[in-house]
């Protein structure tokens, strides 16, 4: 039995890992044939546990004495080396034991009497350190329990967050001041580490006013000691542009995202500003300063001295939090309700003197709160009270007591697992998945048991970091994590000397820095190989060198000996070096240690035989190898291999050795375009779990894949050829995880209810059979997430229906019933098909509801429930039989309603408020809708008003913030009086729609597209900011209403069909306007244009102002798009003195022959079937041809209609116009100009 190795951190899983292999048959066995002397072995065992009697002590006291630290170090080398050398003997010894191995004629290990020599100095060294313990003090000491458990229950994502709603109030009232919109503003917040100034920025970041508020948001997250300016204006602009941004010229991106960015509102939220450097924020602010759309900067930071140099209003200060709200934090992450009553009590009595030694900081108080979860019993709180480690200086480290606490006792094993994270860069997202294949190679986990996997056991160590806060989920992606910046001081001081980034080796000591793991990360060049080249002699020792963030390769510029580095970088085992030069590949060929090898990206086209000599290798990772045709022959001399991913490489045919990888667990073959089928004997690999296989050519499977009965995750997401699963598939029992999403599936294989363990499957197809009808959901009572039943139509009544049970598959969040959409003349029993859906009813606890095409003609009771109460999204979709609209209002929490093709009903009642059959009391009618939208609804004549009166506090819809409205042809009205909270409305093609539109105080959108007469009673021009009326008596209206009331806050309009003479007010355009579309409105006369129109950004004349015979830019000074369409009087433009115009598009002017001094900011020129236009240039006509040769695009619809042919032929064409790109461009709303009208979203789900 293994002795129990109990201590610091790295040592004590070090010890029990050395103390395993010593007692190994593997090694007793290798010992025994060699005839090498037993006694070596025992005396290393015996000085070993010499050390780690005193082990505990040495940790208790290291923190204040520097002498033990110094000895604790030198024993970890020295531990380091003894478990190098017994895993070198441990290979030699499973090689020499498999007999006709191919691998034993490459492997090249040191012989046996090297291999005594070097045990012989370790033991000497070991020897000489544990004499040293007695001229220390150190002595053996009891040792505590470092094992408290946290459930795997606990687990979870958001905690509540409290004593920051004031905090949160002032900083959205700071950034919806409109003082300075037009500018820029930065708001300092400064506060000392832990406060939660991050969580605070986040909460402000996500808040719906601020939503509104902004065009666009971007989140930074800084943390480095110098600004970097090209990474942060990278992350603005692929935020704005929803897009990757390859370029590494600042210059370039700063440039572009000037012109993406012009009059839109812009946050940028900067978490962590540690540097002071001037110009490189000045430098960061330039894209920003000709904006004059609004620009808000929250920089977060620790240091005044950053507040002063970003500020331009005061400094907002983060205060500690008050006991109370610190108490509220501990308490929900120490789940106190889950104590029994009588002694919660007591347990809030300690805890609340844990939490004022938590000094208001939040951190503190989660993280200790984490750590007692799993513990209540009065004692075990006690002992944290009464800690010593809270009176130990913090001295130069600045490491908080309370998570010194924390980091004491976890589990030894997570000890040695949170300090390797100290490797990664500080905002670092962490995937789950990869961190664990990393602890793996490092040997950082224990052997598993029960017959469960090493990666299974890393999830269980991940989960449990987790659920004690050393690490946070991400606030931007749910499926990664993120450490606390002073989480990551923690392992960054835990790892001490052992543990190396990059950018610290120009600063380190190199005599006294011998880390045993380096990461690198940003630019790999010249610079960074030297680096290491320099240190490499102290180097030689380091088990890992790993790439962090890869950007780019530069050019090499100086001879570097890779090959001669990684000579001496033996003891690797985990190497990951992206874009590997294939010239390379040998020089790492004697890594015995090796375990994890990340070659992605690299431009290879084969892989060597002598890959194949990596013994210990379970990781192998060649994703994004695009040349990459075929592997090794003897693929199955990788006898450890347990994941290989070949995501996205070239491989087309997977070599026979490869089944023959009899431990492999995981296959990746992602994207692998060119792999359109598998191996027949894919049986062999027993021990898969994990086969992805999305977004490759294959069509069908061999039906060896069902025999993979250990098989858990497999991933077919869009292989679009793939029309069927193999037959037997109900044989994969294990089978945790199928994604079938965007595939072709006709129909189901039979038997899917023996695999009772699945958990995700995206959709069922129901069957015409029993073997695969909607019966066999019944026994998936696991399945979570989002599920899609579609051809309903196949359940053919309602105890077929039953038998799917939905109502027991508890973790399902998001429900789609789809039926296939009925013919016209198809004969459908309504009863049925009512039954049908009744017995689908899901559990209570349902977060979103889709019902697409179902045929019955009223829907069930439980449909509208309120005991339904988490129900926030709800889509009735194409169900063209109901003539009623279920009771809706009375679902609590819902926040988002599309109704939606239902093509009979003609009316909805006062039954859509209230009546939804329960008898319970009636709440107010969608007390939280935000969202509601009917649309294509062709009978729907009337929508009943709710009797109340405005003020009215059961009056509906209190919250509701857009409303929409289209392509409901009969409605005549009512619709709701008075909402209080909106603050958009879209009505479209509803022609018979003649009520007042709804009174709504704070309405920022307004969009009347069709000929409807509907309008509102008081237009409330001081709030709007989007305006968008169609025909004339809209247009109208909307002016008389600008004669009386000046629209302060308009920044978009847009009128369309109004054939009526008319002016703008005062013969100018409201001041804070910034885009102005005009279309089929010839006689609207355009203001005149002597007077100066600042904010102007976008115009868009489309078949309009038939008046207008020129156009003189000077009046539009910040103009940036012009789009001019069928004028049909339009003889001249000047865009003289403009400075700013980006984008200018022509067409169907006939009369336009000139335009005069194109200005040198244009960037794009678009010319369509403007004849008069295309002679002019022909003729060189000198207000042209100089002024357009700069352009960097110009877009023709045919060069003929230019009349650029003859100059082409000739070369008469300066260099930009011989590479005229020919496009037809259709002269529609939606290609001639560019909005900033936010038109209504179709959600993909509706």
């Amino acid at each position: 039995m293994a002795a129990r190795f109990v201590g610091e951190a790295f040592l004590n899983s070090a010890l029990g890992t050395i103390y395993d292999m010593l007692i190994s048959p593997l090694l007793v066995n290798f010992i025994q044939r060699k005839k090498l002397n037993r006694k070596l072995v025992e005396k290393l065992e015996t000085v070993l546990k010499a050390a780690h009697a005193v082990i505990n002590d040495a940790e208790r006291r290291q923190i204040e004495e520097e002498a033990v630290k110094h000895w604790l170090d030198r024993l970890k080398y020295a531990v380091y080396d003894a478990e190098d050398i017994l895993d070198e003997v441990t290979t030699k010894a499973a090689i020499q034991k498999v007999q006709g191995n191919s691998l034993s004629r490459y492997v090249n290990l040191h012989g046996d009497g090297e291999i005594v020599t070097k045990i012989e100095e370790i033991i000497t060294a070991l020897e000489s350190i544990v004499n040293e313990k007695d001229g220390l003090g150190l002595k053996e000491i009891p040792v505590e329990d470092m094992s408290w458990r946290i459930p795997s229950t606990s687990l979870v994502g958001v905690h509540q967050i409290y004593g920051r709603d004031q905090d949160r109030e002032a900083i959205v009232k700071l950034l919806l001041d409109v003082t300075n919109d037009g500018g820029i503003s930065v708001i300092p917040m400064v506060g000392m580490g832990g406060i939660g100034k991050t969580t605070l920025a986040q909460m402000v970041y996500n808040d719906d006013r601020v939503k509104q508020k902004f065009d666009v948001k971007a989140w930074v997250c800084d943390g480095q000691e110098e600004f970097d300016v090209l990474k942060a204006t990278k992350t603005v602009m692929e935020k704005v542009t929803s897009s990757s941004c390859n370029s590494t010229e600042l210059n370039t991106i700063q440039e572009s995202s000037k012109e993406v960015l012009a009059g839109k509102k812009l946050l940028v939220v900067l978490d962590d500003m540690w540097s002071n450097n001037y110009d490189a924020w000045i430098s960061f602010l330039k894209p920003f300063k000709s904006s004059n759309g609004g620009v808000k900067i929250l920089v977060t930071t620790r240091l005044d001295s950053i507040a002063d140099m970003v500020k331009t209003i005061p400094t907002f200060r983060l205060s500690l939090l008050g006991d109370d709200h610190c108490w509220s934090v501990f308490a929900d992450h120490a789940c106190l309700n889950s104590a029994e009553p009588h002694i919660r009590s007591a347990l809030e009595v300690v805890g609340r003197k844990i939490v004022k030694k938590c000094n208001g900081l939040a951190l503190a108080a989660q993280t200790l709160g984490g750590l007692l979860r799993a513990r209540k019993e009065i004692a075990d709180w006690e002992f944290i009270l009464r800690n010593e480690i809270w009176e130990l200086p913090k001295k130069d480290s600045g490491i908080l007591p309370a998570l010194r606490i924390s980091y004491h006792y976890l589990p030894s094993h997570l000890k040695r697992c949170f300090v390797y994270c100290s490797l990664f860069p500080k905002d670092y997202e962490f995937k789950r998945d990869e961190l664990v294949l990393l602890w793996m190679a490092e040997g950082l986990l224990q052997q598993p048991k029960s017959g469960s996997t090493l990666e299974e056991v890393g999830s269980k160590y991940f989960n449990d970091l987790v659920s004690r806060s050393f690490f946070q989920h991400s606030k931007t992606n749910e499926n990664l994590f993120v450490m606390h910046d002073l989480m990551h001081d923690l392992a960054i001081f835990y790892g001490g000397k052992f543990f190396s980034r990059n950018f610290e080796l120009k600063t380190a000591d190199k005599h006294d820095a011998c880390p045993r793991h380096l990461s690198y990360g940003l630019v790999i060049d010249d610079s960074l190989f030297s680096e290491i080249s320099e240190v490499c002699d102290y180097l030689k020792n380091a088990r890992t060198l790993l790439n962090i963030s890869f950007e780019t390769w530069e050019d090499s510029t100086e001879e570097v000996d890779l090959c001669g580095l990684f000579a001496q970088l033996k003891r690797l085992r985990v190497l990951s070096f992206k874009f590997f030069p294939l010239s390379l590949l040998d020089s790492i060929g004697d890594l015995i240690h090796l375990r994890y090898l990340d070659l992605s990206h690299s431009p290879i086209e084969t892989l060597p035989e002598s890959m194949c000599k990596f013994y210990n290798l379970q990781t192998l990772k060649l994703s994004h190898c695009a040349r990459l045709e075929k592997l090794p022959i003897n693929m199955q001399d990788l006898v450890n291999l347990l994941h290989l991913d070949l995501s996205y490489s070239a491989i087309g045919v997977l070599p026979e050795s490869l089944s023959k990888l009899h431990n492999l667990q995981t296959l990746k073959l992602t994207g692998c375009e060119r792999l359109e089928k598998l191996r027949t004997n894919m049986q062999d690999l027993v021990n898969l779990r994990h086969l992805d296989l999305s977004r490759t050519p294959i069509v069908e499977f061999p039906e060896s894949l069902s025999k993979l009965y250990n098989l858990q995750i497999l991933k077919l997401r869009r292989c679009g050829g793939l029309k069927k699963l193999p037959s037997k598939m109900q044989d994969l029992v294990n089978m945790r995880y199928l994604d079938i999403e965007d595939t072709n599936l006709e129909e189901m294989p039979k038997g899917m209810s023996k695999l009772k363990d699945l958990q995700i499957l995206h959709y069922y197809i129901v069957g015409e059979h029993e073997e695969n009808g909607i019966g066999e959901l019944g026994e998936l009572v696991n399945l979570q997430g989002s599920f899609h039943i579609k051809q309903l139509e196949n359940a053919v009544n309602s105890s077929e229906a039953w038998k799917a049970r939905m109502v027991d598959k508890k973790h399902i969040n998001n429900l789609w019933l789809e039926w296939t959409s009925a013919e016209y003349g198809d004969i459908v029993d309504s009863e049925i098909e009512k039954d049908v859906l009744d017995k689908l009813r899901p559990h209570k606890d349902l977060k979103k509801l889709f019902i697409w095409d179902y045929r019955g003609t009223m829907f069930p009771d439980w449909v509208g429930q309120s005991s339904y109460h988490n129900i926030t999204v709800l889509v009735l979709r194409g169900c063209r039989n109901c003539w009623v609209v279920p009771s809706l209002g009375q679902l609590p929490s819902l926040e988002r309603l599309v109704i939606k093709e239902l093509e009979k009903v003609k009316k909805i009642g006062g039954s859509f408020y209230k009546g939804d059959g329960t008898h319970q009391h009636q709440e107010t009618p969608f007390r939280s809708l935000k969202y509601l939208a009917f649309r294509d609804m062709p009978c729907w004549e009337e929508w009943e008003s709710y009797e109340c009166n405005d003020d009215d506090d059961d009056a509906p819809f209190p919250k509701l913030e857009e409303l929409i409205i289209e392509d409901c042809p009969k409605l005549r009205g009512d619709l709701p009086t008075f909402l209080p909270s909106l603050e958009e409305l879209h009505i479209r093609g509803c022609e018979e729609l003649g009520c007042y539109l709804p009174r709504a105080p704070i309405i920022r959108q307004l969009i009347i597209d069709g000929k409807q007469e509907a309008r509102m009673r008081e237009l409330p021009l001081s709030m709007l900011e989007r305006l968008w009326v169609n025909g004339e008596q809209q247009v109208e209206y909307v002016f008389e209403a600008m004669t009386h009331t000046q629209p302060t806050s308009l920044s978009c309009l847009g009128i369309s069909e109004c054939s009526t003479a008319i002016s703008f007010p005062g013969d100018s355009l409201p001041p804070s306007l910034k885009e102005l579309r005009l279309y089929d409105c010839k006689n609207v006369e355009f203001p005149m244009q002597h007077q100066q129109h600042e904010s102007l950004i976008s115009l868009t004349i489309n078949n309009s102002c038939d008046s207008l015979t020129s156009f003189a830019l000077p009046a539009f000074p910040n103009l940036k798009f012009l789009t001019i369409a069928r004028s049909e009087n339009l003889t001249s433009l000047e865009l003289s003195q403009s400075q700013s115009l980006r984008e200018l598009w022509i067409a169907e002017c006939p009369k336009l022959e000139k335009i005069i001094r194109v200005p040198g900011s244009l960037r794009e020129l678009r010319i369509r079937e403007c004849g008069l236009l295309g002679e002019g240039i022909e003729r060189k006509d000198p207000h042209i041809w100089p002024s357009i040769s700069h352009i960097p695009q110009i877009y023709g619809h045919l060069l003929i209609l230019l009349g650029l042919v003859n100059l082409l032929h000739l070369g008469a064409a300066p260099p930009i116009l011989q590479q005229l790109q020919a496009r037809v461009q259709e002269t529609n709303r939606s290609k001639l100009g560019l909005s900033l009208i936010r038109r209504p979203k179709e959600s993909g789900q509706e």
